[in-house]
């Protein structure tokens, strides 16, 4: 009898939270096929489920994620998922709010992966960096993209066309980190600030995310006209006069997700 392959990636439901964990110490948690292929299952299930309220993304063994793969893609495997990007992540819409807790190495695709989420947490000597052009290529999952849109424009220009790394304590300063905690103490720190996220109306955490997604690059015409459409349906759920009621009976609300 064959010997079952160990997941690559662990899902653990941790309150209304779900701790997403990638699971190949071995390699740095580098993401292969399995790997991506395995985390856009492991954010389906977060999705699904309406009991899970945000999630967690982490790494075991001290590291968050090497990035990409490199002898998985030298034989030919592509760490993508057709329509969500690197990782089943990068280039993915989920409505769920998600955390990345970054312990170690967040290098190369690892921190385009944590650019992916919505708030991150560092322990403070985590390591975040863009080394691409050191091998012939840029961050094409999502860091040349998004890292500009999130630090001064010189300050990311500094990661991309050097590929040196910096610590958590600097992300922190940069504001890339919501949250610096010492070694060790990211996962505990970041679901703390899942369950505080949590205790909001599910309907408005998601009408956030796409009112955001939809006014990046738009004009600010644009952009009301989308948040007006979003509103409307918004002001119809049962959420709304969930938490209207809520706060009139001085109680804390009860929603639904409806």
């Amino acid at each position: 009898m064959s010997t079952p392959t160990p997941p690559v990636v662990r899902t653990e439901r941790i309150g209304s939270a779900l701790l997403i964990t990638l699971d190949r110490p071995e390699a740095r948690n580098a993401v292969n096929a399995a790997t991506a292929t395995a985390l856009a299952a492991a954010l389906d299930e977060l999705e699904a489920d309406p009991e899970l309220r945000a999630g967690v993304l982490t790494g075991e063994g001290g590291t968050f994620s090497a990035g990409m793969d490199l002898k998985a893609a030298l034989r030919g495997e592509s760490p993508e998922i057709e329509g969500r990007g690197f990782g089943g992540l990068t280039e993915a819409r989920p409505d769920k709010p998600l955390i990345a807790a970054v312990e170690g190495f967040a290098m190369g695709g690892g921190f385009e992966l944590a650019l992916a989420c919505d708030l991150i947490v560092a322990a403070e000597d985590a390591r975040f960096g863009l080394p691409e052009v050191k091998r012939g290529l840029i961050a094409a999952g999502g860091g040349v993209i998004r890292l500009p849109k999130r630090i001064p424009h010189h300050l990311a220009m500094e990661f991309l066309l050097t590929g040196e790394p910096v610590d958590g304590r600097r992300a922190g300063e940069l504001g890339l980190a919501n949250r610096v905690t010492a070694k060790g103490q990211a996962v505990a720190e970041a679901l703390r600030l899942a369950e505080r996220v949590a205790e909001n109306a599910p309907l408005a955490l998601a009408t956030v995310k796409r009112v955001v997604r939809a006014a990046d690059g738009a004009s600010e015409e644009e952009a009301f006209a989308f948040q007006r459409t979003q509103m409307k349906t918004l002001m119809a759920s049962d959420d709304v006069r969930e938490g209207m009621t809520a706060f009139a009976e001085r109680r804390p609300a009860r929603w639904t997700g409806r």
